[in-house]
């Protein structure tokens, strides 16, 4: 068979007729061009995710805004208990009482205390910069790993005039590591071991701050230090995370750890109360993040974003009675939970006032008790009531906040502004300095109360103006990638019409083509001078290199798609003359897509929609086959029977459990269905049913002991297996003998289907059978078992399809008796696509995903469970257990492709065709997913939002490279003459 187009498929000549050019050459040609321009745009626009979602929100170049007051701390300390839920502070133990009595005390006798509420994702960095710094985590730090510095920040530190910290070696160099003027240090990684008990990790931090206070006894130089105003002091406390993560926070190491931080910060206390003896040190205490029943944290869940805030000491409010009304009833904080949220009884602390904050107003609460500049990056509010100021001071504490914020307010303003030919200003603040006079002059006439209003009124609308220009390219870019993704789709179904369909010469006539040329050039010249004045405007506003890539692949698909204007308007004329039936069908294939693509975007959260899938696809299938074939066939029986095995694996956890045994019951049913597929070619080759995927005059052609070599490799990897699996349960080393057997057969056996029989059913069974030992070899439970039901599935896509086949030609030609060839084919058979083609590309993308979902998918621990490469490799190689890893993932969708590449030569129609389609189906869920991209809540879900894009961007390549491996197994695959079969039929 003659084979053209870079994967194998024939163009039909009709098509190529409506071309203009009837050079199946240029036809080649131009599908190479189709596949490079398509993975270069797919490559732009995954990138084009960075810039709108994961945009730095810090800027650079505010001056600090000085605070007009005295302050009432010269040193404050920060304690940071890592991974401390707040219910499990506050809350007393199994005989009534309270773990944290200290801090008890200190909320009932001298301090403040509420909840500090953490955005996602609660993780240990961006929770520290949020409390320290006053921001919260620059989203772009999810690309660029979150323990190192993504961007450069302020922090109190950086305006401290020294800083003592110890703790973590994750987090005190981030925020130390580069500061000039502190002294820190943390322990060695090793320390964190979660075998043991990891309280004594907040011991050690607290030893090192006794010995700091020690030693100042002894040198003046730091005595001296001490003494100075703005001094910070910070601890991170590593023992409730650590517990938490390795005991679970209901453990009583978790829970007794609690009390070793109530005790740090008593000893604490104490230690420096007697030390300065000046009442002018501030304390904080609080956590990062908490710690879910599960031992883990990162996601939005109360038991993560609730910690514990207790404040005390210079410059904080004493305990106050609790008040019933709060003056912004309704706000919201950044974890989306309610102001108003009530406190637990059994707290104990209905009675004293709880004043709740987002975590990123600990910052300027932690600047103002010392009276230093806000961090320029900060976004957090100052809690009032926290601070024991005068009227006067808590006006000017919270217009320096205001400041603070509207300085990063301005200077984003001034960029953007300095760099865009036409500016939208955030017309909310469009008079701000009247607005700060105003406040002057209150401050000045003493109207204190009035000065305060404008003052919190000028701060919030400082921060939506912040959020506008975070967001204010959002639209544009949105608009334009989205408009090149519909471009695309657009050109590719234009390009589908053109080349794989009998429409061209239909519609298109030869005098028409003659003046297409000048129109086409008049075209080309326009969409030119469209992309340079777009380049032009964006480089005198200075935008980044990849907004000019972005809008001038958009511009060139939309011209590329103008350019075809002539058979655009020969194919709308040609729809407006077709039937209202017609119309109705159409609509109705387009609806139908667009669900199936719907169910497919919604699986990637949620894999047990195929259960529902295959159940539903076991009933409507066999009764659509039953019309016409009776049950005696046991077709419909088959198709049912297999939906139904296939359904069960998505119900099954993704962690794979070790079950050697179903590996070997795998092989075993590997080959009875070979069995069953070689008894099928002996007795079946003449039924009506079977005769387009059995030729019995192709079965016999090639190597006679084949089937039984094969069936042979397959049992004996199922040998190895446990042969394998018990040299490395009993920690004996894996011979060298069974390491070359393993790779041997795993080899050998993908060679064999080349020599198998070109006839369909004895390719593909062949196929089946010879990537099988490679896959039990590297299975080490259920998954084998779901190679076998996939197996099965994709056989009863082909008894469809052939079905479908049989009907349809026994109704045409039983309309024409005359037996003419079939209708828009070429010389070499093959048909132009049709309307109900692109059933064959959904169920693709449906066979697809449940290859990449059956057991698991890419980012799932059980699909790279590392034990089972053992049976090939025992020394660490992380490259080639990482490729053998890979290559068992690949396995299912080879066989997917495959199916699929034979059931276009059965039905007759051009793969790259179908492929095309395939393309533009995944790009209409790779828009969904485009919207799906998240830059808030945990680092997973933020991580799985990308690579959920990420993957669909890449399947224009992925899929092409696995249709170009599959082509070596497929390419010769033959079919009987179509018109001779349909004449049998008949």
């Amino acid at each position: 068979m003659r084979r053209d187009g870079i994967l194998g498929d024939n163009v039909s000549s009709e098509a190529s007729i409506g071309l203009g050019k009837n050079s199946k050459t240029w036809v080649k040609r131009r599908e190479k061009w189709l596949v490079v321009l398509g993975v270069i745009l797919h490559a732009v626009y995954m990138l084009s995710i960075f810039d709108i979602y994961f945009k730095s929100p810090i800027v650079h170049g505010m001056d600090p805004v000085k605070p007009r007051f005295s302050p009432p701390a010269k040193r404050l300390v920060l304690l940071v208990a890592d991974g401390l839920r707040a219910d499990k502070f506050f809350e007393p133990d199994e005989e009534g009482n309270y773990r944290a009595p200290f801090l008890r005390s200190v909320i009932k006798e001298r301090g403040r205390w509420g909840v500090s509420h953490a955005r996602p994702p609660t993780e240990s960095r961006p929770g520290h910069v949020s409390i320290i710094a006053g921001f919260y985590e620059d989203p772009s730090a999810v690309t660029k790993g979150w323990k190192a510095n993504p961007v450069e920040f302020d922090s109190v530190f950086n305006r401290s005039r020294h800083t003592f910290s110890y703790g973590s070696p994750d987090i005190v160099p981030i925020f130390c590591g580069a500061l000039p003027h502190s002294t820190w240090k943390s322990y060695p990684h090793e320390f964190e071991d979660f075998a043991t008990d990891a309280s004594f990790l907040d011991e050690w931090s607290f030893d090192q701050f006794q010995s700091l206070l020690n030693n100042s006894k002894e040198d003046q130089n730091l005595e001296h230090l001490l003494k100075q105003d703005g001094i910070a002091i910070f601890l991170h406390l590593l023992g409730c995370d650590s517990n938490g993560h390795a005991h679970r926070p209901f453990s009583s190491i978790y829970l007794n750890n609690v009390k070793v931080v109530d005790h740090i910060a008593e000893r604490v206390y104490n230690l420096l109360e007697g030390h300065f003896k000046d009442n002018r040190t501030a304390y904080i205490f609080t956590a990062d993040h908490g710690m879910s029943d599960k031992g883990s944290h990162g996601d939005g869940h109360p038991s993560n974003t609730d910690t514990p805030l207790v404040a005390w000491g210079a410059g904080v409010k004493t305990p106050k009675p609790i008040s019933g009304n709060h003056s912004d009833c309704g706000f919201r904080f950044v974890d989306e939970h309610s102001h108003d949220t009530p406190t637990p009884n059994e707290w104990g602390l209905d009675g004293i006032e709880r004043v709740d904050v987002n975590q990123a107003d600990i910052s300027p609460l932690m600047s103002t008790l010392l009276g230093l500049p806000c961090p320029v990056n900060s976004v957090g509010s100052l809690p009032l009531d926290y601070i024991d100021f005068n009227e006067a001071e808590e006006v000017e504490a919270v217009l320096a906040n205001t400041k603070q914020i509207l300085n990063q307010f301005l200077r984003k303003s001034y960029i953007k502004q300095s760099h865009s030919m036409y500016f939208k200003t955030f017309k909310p603040l469009a008079n701000y300095s009247m607005v700060l006079d105003k406040i002057e002059e209150l401050i000045s006439t003493k109207d204190y109360q009035s000065a305060m209003e404008l003052s919190e009124n000028l701060r919030k609308l400082a921060l939506q103006g912040l959020h506008y220009f975070q967001t204010y390219d959002w639209m544009m870019l949105m608009t334009v990638v989205i408009l090149g993704y519909i471009g695309w789709i657009f050109y590719l179904v234009v390009h589908v019409l053109q080349s794989y369909t009998g429409l061209p010469s239909q519609m298109m006539h030869k005098e028409e083509a003659v003046q297409t040329d000048n129109k086409m050039g008049k075209v080309y010249i326009f969409g030119s001078l469209l992309m340079g004045a777009f380049c032009i405007v964006l480089f005198i506003e200075r935008s980044p290199p990849l907004y000019h890539a972005y809008t001038a692949m958009t511009v060139f698909l939309w011209t590329q798609i103008f350019s075809q204007y002539q058979f655009l308007n020969a194919l709308l004329r040609s729809f407006q003359k077709e039937k209202f039936v017609y119309v109705i069908k159409l609509l109705a294939y387009c609806a139908v897509s667009l669900i199936v693509l719907e169910f497919l975007v919604y699986s990637f959260t949620e894999r047990r929609l195929y259960t529902w899938c295959f159940l539903i696809a076991g009933i409507v299938a066999p009764l659509y086959l039953h019309r016409a074939i009776p049950w005696k066939s046991w077709i419909p029986g088959f198709v049912c029977i297999s939906c139904w095995s296939l359904s069960i694996f998505t119900l099954m956890p993704a962690e794979i459990p070790d079950n050697t045994f179903l590996v070997v019951v795998s092989g075993a049913l590997i080959i009875l269905i070979g069995l069953a597929a070689r008894w099928l070619e002996l007795h079946y080759g003449e039924n009506k049913y079977w005769q387009h995927i059995l030729n019995p005059e192709l079965t016999m052609l090639k190597f006679q002991m084949l089937f039984p070599l094969q069936a042979v490799l397959v049992g004996l990897s199922s040998v190895m297996v446990p042969l394998s699996t018990s040299h490395r349960t009993q920690k004996q080393e894996l011979l060298v003998f069974h390491q070359l057997t393993n790779w041997f057969v795993a080899g050998f056996s993908m060679v064999l289907p080349l020599f198998s029989a070109p006839c369909l059913l004895s390719r593909l069974t062949s196929i089946f059978l010879g990537f099988a030992p490679a896959f039990l070899l590297l299975s080490i439970g259920y998954e084998a078992l779901f190679y076998a039901a996939l197996g099965l599935v994709l056989m009863a896509w082909i008894l469809f399809e052939n079905t479908n086949l049989y009907l349809s030609k026994v109704s045409r030609y039983s309309v024409s008796a005359k037996g003419v060839d079939e209708k828009a084919s070429n010389e070499n058979g093959n048909r132009s696509l049709e309307l109900s083609d692109a059933r064959i590309a959904l169920i693709f993308m449906v066979l697809f995903n449940v290859a990449f979902f059956g057991t698991g998918n890419f980012a799932s621990i059980a699909s790279f469970e590392i034990s089972s490469v053992y049976r090939f490799i025992t020394i660490f190689s992380p490259f080639l257990m990482a490729a053998l890893l890979i290559f068992k993932l690949f396995i299912p969708f080879m066989l997917v492709i495959c199916v699929f590449s034979a059931i276009t030569k059965l039905i007759r129609v051009p793969r790259l065709g179908l492929y095309f389609l395939v393309i533009l189906f995944s790009d209409v869920m790779t828009i969904h997913f485009f919207f799906l991209v998240r830059n808030t809540g945990s680092w997973m879900e933020i991580g799985n939002s990308i690579s959920h894009f990420g993957i669909m961007s890449a399947q224009v390549v992925f899929v092409l490279l696995l249709f170009a491996l599959t082509n070596i197994y497929t390419k010769d695959i033959q079919i009987k003459s179509a018109a001779s079969l349909s004449r049998k039929s008949v």
